[in-house]
């Protein structure tokens, strides 16, 4: 049975079909997401619980307890983790990589339920959950920084004009704010002045929330006409604040003003953030997954001048640290690298056939098959990243064998005396399960990566599919366009009055040929000699590998620093872990060009009777 004859004798055929599947290669290759590593989404909820004013220790007991024995009962939970700062609790639960994150969510909000019970009455409204993927990091850090404007004003542009823009460009998923400041009014109570009258802070309390409300206060009725009372009890300055009564005592008022005073502050005194030695609001940005991050900071760098435009002057908005300048020099050069290979191989066919038409037909199946590939990883839904990228690489030198078989068993037949049709059906008869069968055994290599789990086994499952992909393509093109293009490409040359140069290299073939016929002749006569060099061979390798560093990724230069800062008058038990880690992350961004532009978040300078855990982004 000859798998390529019917693709032989119908050459328009065989043109048109490949020619189909090289314009879906060239036409998926755009839309390809482009990224550092292949996309591995965790299925992973956050939960967040607010009790403001109340210390970690409290959170973590009557708020955080609560939800975590409901939440580990939730089957396929991998990892869970929480964290308590001053008035909020976060949890992070992970999934099996097996459960998808919607069904996750809907058992997370069934715990929540369950734990309800057992939360504090006083809460001031249920826990929120979010999908987030750990995985996913700010691609762009853009900072707002001014000279004159208070922070708390640069902060209402960022949140309320910035934020809306860049979560609107196309590629953008999440855009969370560092250092916020959020306008607000504080109030510093004098507790000497407050047990000196008999007043409570809840007193104090309660009356502030009593006198800042806006409610509705209903209409007016009259036989024709009906008016809506529309008046607005919202407190908006200090001074309005000074003047509200507290209490009565021995007849007189006692007013905000009598027991402290009230300012124009941020919501959250201990958060700030600095870039370039400036105070300043950072908006980190993440990307849908899946998305084109290049593509994506590109349309945020081309929204820049009108996100400048939209607010004052006074505001400059400047690029802290752009994530794509790794993974574009990254990409750029493995690409690099895999045209350089193509180029290579081409040029090694060439200099060892020494026939034009013998290294043509290879130079169009190999770039066909490596071009047909990105159609089957965008149906896939792969990214072109350094491991698929690499995965390409490395089938160049897989996917040229089956054309170079295929052609030197024709070219046999071609200088036994057959013509180039009746060479190429002999010849890719014989050879066609052969080479069916070389392909099977190379994809076999790649099983393993095939049933490998977890984190790992994701990420190297997209490089062994990707070189699977480009093996099975070149096995269709040695089986159909190779022997076609033999049977109307090639000629008989042996008999060929050949150049100088060509008589050249069949002098320098032949003296390599003298060389290893001596070796094979040394070696036979020393089989024992032989046999103990390569078992000694083996036992240095397995030594090797054992004292060789072994690691998840080869450590690099990434271009970025981190640091973590110094928090100061807080007591070791007072520190959030989570806010410390959040800061490890954020500081990763920092590029090694803008050393000395540093970027931090972290908590301001407290007060020594401030209670409460180390805040950050």
């Amino acid at each position: 049975m000859n798998l390529s004859a019917p693709f032989i004798q119908r050459p328009i055929a065989t043109a048109l079909l490949m020619a189909g599947l090289l314009l879906c290669g060239l036409a998926t290759y755009p839309l390809l997401p482009v990224g550092a590593l292949p996309n591995v989404n965790f299925p992973t909820i956050q939960i967040s619980a607010q009790l403001p004013g109340t210390d970690p220790q409290t959170i973590a007991s009557s708020v955080a307890t609560p939800l975590e024995q409901q939440l580990s009962q939730i089957p396929g939970v991998t990892q869970l983790t929480s964290s308590s700062a001053l008035g909020v609790a976060q949890l992070t639960v992970q999934f099996e990589l097996s459960r998808t994150v919607d069904s996750a969510a809907t058992d997370v909000l069934a715990a929540i339920n369950a734990a309800s019970p057992y939360l504090p009455p006083n809460i001031p409204y249920p826990p929120t959950i979010r999908k987030v993927n750990p995985a996913e990091t700010p691609i762009m850090l853009i900072a707002l920084t001014s000279e004159s404007l208070p922070l708390t004003t640069v902060d209402a542009y960022a949140e309320n004009i910035l934020l809306p823009k860049i979560s609107q460009i196309p590629g953008v998923g999440l855009v969370g704010i560092g250092g916020q400041q959020k306008p607000a009014i504080r109030i510093r109570v004098n507790p000497q002045a407050l047990a000196a009258r008999g007043i409570g802070l809840e007193d104090v309390r309660s009356v502030i929330a009593g006198a800042n409300v806006d409610l509705p206060k209903g209409t007016l009725n009259s036989p024709r006409v009906t008016y809506t009372l529309n008046t607005n009890d919202q407190l908006l300055k200090p001074s309005a604040y000074e003047d509200l009564i507290i209490a009565y005592r021995n007849g007189s008022p006692v007013r905000i003003r009598d027991i402290g005073t009230a300012i124009e502050a941020p919501e959250n005194d201990l958060l700030a953030g600095w870039y370039d030695k400036q105070p300043a609001i950072i908006l980190a940005v993440q990307r849908v997954p899946g998305a084109n991050v290049i593509e994506t900071v590109d349309r945020i760098k081309a929204l820049l001048p009108k996100l400048q435009a939209s607010v004052p002057p006074a505001i400059k908005v400047t690029i802290a640290a752009d994530r794509t300048q790794t993974i574009r020099a990254a990409v750029s050069d493995v690409q690099f690298t895999l045209m350089l290979t193509v180029a290579l191989v081409v040029m090694v066919i060439f200099v060892f056939l020494r026939n034009f038409w013998a290294t043509v037909i290879p130079a169009v199946t190999v770039p066909l098959s490596l071009v047909g590939t990105f159609a089957i990883l965008y149906v896939l839904g792969y990214s072109l990243d350094n491991l698929s990228l690499m995965a390409l690489s490395i089938a160049v030198g897989f996917v040229v064998d089956d054309a170079v078989v295929v052609i030197e068993n024709i070219v046999r037949y071609l200088e036994q005396g057959l013509t180039p049709m009746q060479a190429a059906l002999k010849g890719s008869s014989e050879i066609g399960f052969t080479i069916v069968s070389i392909t099977l055994s190379l994809i076999a290599v790649f099983i393993p990566l095939f049933l490998m789990g977890g984190y790992v086994g994701k990420l190297f499952q997209e490089f062994a599919i990707t070189i699977t992909a480009s093996l099975m393509l070149s096995l269709i093109i040695s089986l159909t366009l190779t022997p076609m293009m033999c049977a109307r490409l090639l000629k008989d040359d042996s008999r060929k009055q050949h150049g100088w140069l060509y008589l050249l290299f069949e002098r320098g073939f032949d003296s390599l040929l003298a060389v290893y016929a001596r070796g094979l002749r040394v070696v036979l006569r020393h089989r024992f000699t032989t046999l103990l060099v390569m078992l000694s061979t083996v036992a240095l390798t397995g030594y090797l590998y054992v004292i060789i560093p072994k690691g998840f990724f080869p450590q690099q230069d990434t271009g970025r620093s981190s640091a973590l800062p110094k928090p100061r008058r807080i007591s070791p038990s007072q520190q959030c872990p989570s806010a410390s880690r959040r800061w490890s992350t954020f500081c990763s961004w920092i590029p090694r060009s803008s050393r000395s532009r540093a970027i931090s978040v972290r908590a301001a300078r407290r007060r020594p009777s401030t209670k409460g855990a180390f805040s950050s982004f």
